[in-house]
């Protein structure tokens, strides 16, 4: 996948938004004001939330996902896009970081999905 395509499948999903709070680089998604990815536009790279027992399984089996760039590594990859990993695994990674901020989101905010 390219930047294009994982802006639109990360705008693709419920009440998500996108901003750009820390720098000119970096496209963070959110859902809820949660952040569960952030795309560098200038480097092949974005970083996903994770399960972090499935995060040690990823590091150990793609070269491609790496400990979160200046996140907590435990909760946080980091996903090169340099590399081959699928257009089917990343979209899971994906739904997968979605879905951990999402469970988390207060019902208030649950209830206004789109």
């Amino acid at each position: 996948m390219n930047i294009e395509e994982i802006r639109e499948y990360c705008l693709s999903k419920p009440l998500t938004d996108e901003a750009m709070p820390f720098d000119d680089d970096t496209l963070v998604f959110r859902v809820g004001n949660k952040i569960f990815a952030m795309l560098a536009l200038e480097k092949p790279l974005f970083n996903l939330k994770c399960d972090p027992d499935w995060a040690m399984e990823l590091r150990e089996r793609y070269h491609e996902i790496t400990p979160g760039y200046h996140m907590n590594k435990k909760h946080w990859n980091s996903v090169s896009l340099s590399g081959s990993l699928s257009n089917d695994l990343i979209k899971e990674l994906i739904d997968h970081s979605y879905d951990l901020v999402y469970k988390s989101l207060p019902k208030s905010i649950k209830d206004n999905k789109l």
